[in-house]
């Protein structure tokens, strides 16, 4: 029979998790501004309803080559975060 988890128990783990959230969070925006900045979109006067717009399109095309099983002839293949499991979060703003 498994061990009972007392409420602390469950409490520090939720926090531990949220940590791991923040960082993971933190560790995704700053790769999209390193490539923002390598590409200079960063200086350049774009609206956030474009910036939206755009980043839309890209999810929409990487989700559709994750689909086929393929990202095409042009898209470099997609590596491992290092430090990470290997797996992508999405980010959520609702913090």
């Amino acid at each position: 029979m498994a061990a009972k988890s007392s409420i602390s128990d469950i409490d520090a783990q939720i926090e531990k998790l949220r940590d791991r959230r923040r960082t993971l969070i933190v560790k995704s925006a700053e790769r999209f501004a390193r490539a923002a900045t390598k590409s200079g979109l960063a200086e350049m006067e774009i609206t956030d309803e474009e910036l939206d717009a755009v980043f839309g399109e890209i999810a929409a095309r990487f989700r559709k080559g994750e689909k086929e099983g393929a990202f095409g002839s042009t898209a470099s293949p997609r590596r491992p975060a290092s430090g990470g499991s290997g797996t992508t979060a999405e980010v959520s703003h609702d913090e």
